[in-house]
């Protein structure tokens, strides 16, 4: 009877281990050459195929150099690179064709293949130690020496015949080139994806980009992109449920960015960005830390940033738009970010990224609304750009315990139900606050830790129902509060401690009585 038992349970355990070696499916047995002295794209397929033919595995890259063209991943597969390995995707455009369904900025084309793509498939994994390199060198050269007056070549020729009648973006641009670099990973229409630990550089466009996916997870991957041209770390476009954590990200344009699609083509799919989460991430080189925009056409909600570290980005969160692409921002929280060498503004709101003419109110009407920064440290060029459109002011923005040294402090044009709560700001040149066309006002203790800089800590053009409280002076303290511009009404201040200095300063246009009670 125990000769039975132990058989039995022999018998078990190689069936089980027989099962767990058939779910890895180790390139190298499907004919990829681990020094790179050939191209493992058909190998690699093979492999992906036999994982998916038994219902999902794990496709396997030991140690070594592999050159391959796209990888085209399915449901329940996942891709394992394993440390010491590297992936070396080819820098010939040929490889990447025939185009596939992609979205490009925003705009939804047929294009070269990404280097990872996957279409309509869910449980899929990217993961490892080893290195994936998109030698994007080549692509950038060829963007950036287009010649409008040269003869088109094959690629563009093709991607023309395919993209005969796409939703083109309402100003002309890249679209028109008709070669439009490939991103590295790009995932559309998917569920359930994981993308963890790997190291990625070189991209030749956007680094990891899912499209119009669900449940998606990118945590403790490394992303270096030397100064070349779009080349953001990882841009989650038109998804939900979307979770990036522990990254480290230095590239040639915006590190995170979040977006749902531009002008006409953004609006038709109507696909938000939401339920996103960006946690213990750092940034270093790139235009934006996390920026949300341009192509925000489709909308942009519910978004926590938080615990995150920015040094030497150009800005720190920079949220963008422009007349024409309609679509709303809304439901933001920042929270707890440490920002320096900020070669420009640390907080950036700005619904004038392209210059265009006030226009009526309609679906091409950009909105920015119930935004929230809090716990915010830094050492910046200016502290906050806020620029909305006289047609449709940003509205109920926040900002709490904020300390930032800075040339310049908050610049804030056309705006409504903006509210200072303990903020303080040690400027070179300027004031902590200026603010024009600004309604429902609240400044609470706020304070310049530099009042010697002859400027008033807060100046007003223009703006009306305003209330100041909480606040205090220095020593050394000049003007609190100056006000100029005929619509300026409704201003009051009370609760202060103006030990040093002048509460209030009008000029000749501000006709109304400014009330003030300590």
């Amino acid at each position: 009877m125990i000769k039975k038992i132990v058989f039995v349970l022999l018998s078990l355990s190689s069936v089980f281990l027989k099962a767990n070696a058939q779910s890895y499916y180790n390139v190298v047995k499907y004919g990829a050459k681990n020094d790179s002295s050939r191209l493992a794209t058909a190998a690699i397929a093979r492999a992906i195929d036999a994982a998916s033919k038994a219902g999902g595995g794990t496709v396997y890259f030991p140690a070594g150099k592999y050159l391959t063209g796209p990888i085209r991943l399915e449901s329940n597969i996942v891709i394992d690179i394993d440390a010491g390995a590297e992936l070396h995707f080819s820098d010939n455009f040929d490889h990447y064709l025939p185009m596939v369904r992609s979205r490009w900025e925003g705009t939804d084309v047929m294009n070269f293949s990404p280097l990872f793509y996957a279409y309509k498939a869910e449980n899929i994994t990217i993961r490892g130690r080893g290195l994936i390199d998109g030698h994007g060198k080549k692509w950038w050269a060829f963007s950036e020496g287009y010649n409008e007056k040269s003869p088109r070549s094959k690629w563009q020729l093709e991607f023309d015949r395919l993209n005969k009648d796409i939703l083109r973006p309402d100003l002309p641009g890249w679209v028109e080139r008709g070669f439009l670099r490939p991103p590295f990973i790009q995932p559309m229409f998917c569920k359930n994806l994981l993308i963890q630990g790997i190291t990625i550089r070189n991209s030749p466009f956007w680094t990891v980009n899912p499209e119009f996916c669900e449940n998606v997870t990118i945590t403790g991957i490394t992303i270096n992109n030397p100064p070349s041209p779009n080349t953001d770390g990882i841009n989650p476009e038109s998804c939900r449920y979307v979770h990036i954590s522990d990254c480290h990200i230095s590239v040639g344009d915006d590190c995170i960015t979040i977006k749902s699609g531009k002008d006409r083509s953004g609006r038709k799919m109507a696909t938000p960005a939401e339920n996103y989460t960006i946690v213990n991430c750092t940034m270093l080189s790139g235009h934006g830390g996390v920026v949300i925009g341009s192509e925000m056409s489709g909308d942009v909600r519910k978004i926590a940033i938080s615990n995150c570290i920015f040094d030497g980005t150009d800005r720190g969160i920079r949220i963008k738009t422009a007349r024409g692409r309609g679509g709303i921002v809304e439901e933001i929280r920042v929270d707890n970010i440490v920002m320096k060498n900020i070669r420009e503004q640390a907080l950036v709101l700005d619904m004038q990224y392209a210059k265009t003419q006030p226009e009526p109110v309609s679906e091409r009407t950009p909105q920015f609304r119930n935004i929230h920064f809090s716990n915010i440290t830094g050492e910046v060029n200016q502290a906050a750009f806020l620029n909305g459109l006289a047609e449709m002011p940003i509205e109920n923005v926040t900002f709490n315990n904020i300390n930032l040294i800075a040339k310049t402090g908050f610049s804030i044009k056309e705006a409504k139900f903006i509210e200072f709560h303990q903020v303080k700001v040690s400027t070179t040149a300027g004031p902590v606050i200026v603010a024009e066309n600004v309604k429902f006002l609240e400044i609470n203790g706020v304070k310049s830790t530099s009042p010697g800089t002859g400027a008033a800590v807060a100046e007003l053009t223009d703006s009306e129902d305003v209330f100041v409280s909480g606040c205090t002076t220095l020593p050394g303290s000049g003007v609190f509060l100056r006000l100029t511009g005929a619509k300026t009404r409704n201003i009051a201040l009370k609760g202060n401690s103006f030990t040093y200095g002048t509460p209030v300063v009008k000029d000749a246009s501000v006709t109304e009585k400014v009330t003030v009670d300590e």
